[in-house]
Order: C-alpha cells, then structure tokens, then sequence
C-alpha cells in the first residue's frame, strides 16, 4: 500500500501503564509520518509557510484501530496518496509491525492560507509534485 514508509520504535511514554500503545499516539504517529513523506518529496513544511504562506491541516480523519502495538514494537508507518486536488489531499495511511496492519487510517489534508486558515490552492511546484507522484504510484 504504502509508496512511503517511516520506521518508528515504540517508547515507554508512547503507552498506558499496560505497554500498550495509547490511541491518539497512533495519530501522532501518522503526522510524522506525513512531514517525513513531504520531506522526501523535497518540501518543507516550514519552508512552505515562509515562501508560499500556506499550512496543512487534518480536514478529516477516519481512524480503524485492528490490532494494539506495544512497548518496543518497531513500527513501519506508511503514506499512500490516493488523490490531490486543487485545495486538498486525500491519503491513506496504515501503521504495521512485521507485515501486519495494526492500524488505518484514511485523511483528508486541506492546504490553508497560513495568517487566514482559509483554503488555498496548494502551491504549483507541490501540486506538479504530488501529481507526478500519482502518475507513478
């Protein structure tokens, strides 16, 4: 599924007193794994801010939760994009130990105009970026 991939390890402070991964780390988790995506693409997000005036924002997120990971897992958290629109992304997103999904996610990413948080079409060079991404996945 996923055309990026970003290895993560599992921490004590990532779990409940059980070892067991607490459920909004795995969002956590998948915004990282966003930043680390956008950086292999050649963007950086602060860079965008700075020279674009734009941010991301989580618009929608649908999060299925099938297996727990747990203290010391190593952790493989993919992003797949599923479309780019003018204003928009769509990802899917899974987090798997060993080859199994332990969570899914679907999220939608809105570009906003960073001093109004309006929506703003997302800048050309990402857009040509993200559609040639696309074309190859």
């Amino acid at each position: 599924m996923a055309e990026f991939s970003w290895p993560l390890r599992i921490y004590y402070e990532d779990t409940d007193c059980g070892g067991v991964v607490y459920h909004a780390n795995y969002l956590c988790f998948m915004e990282r794994a966003r930043s680390e995506w956008l950086r292999a693409l050649g963007f950086e997000q602060d860079v965008l801010r700075q020279q674009c005036s734009v941010l991301f924002a989580v618009a929608q997120i649908s999060v299925e939760f099938l297996l727990p990971a747990r203290f010391n897992d190593e952790l493989e958290v993919g992003v797949h994009l599923v479309d780019s629109r003018r204003v928009s992304l769509n990802l899917s997103q899974e987090i798997c130990r060993a080859g199994k999904v332990l969570c899914r996610a679907e999220v939608r990413i809105a570009c906003l105009q960073a001093d109004t948080l309006r929506p703003h079409p997302i800048p050309p060079q990402l857009l040509a970026k993200l559609r040639e991404a696309l074309i190859h996945s």
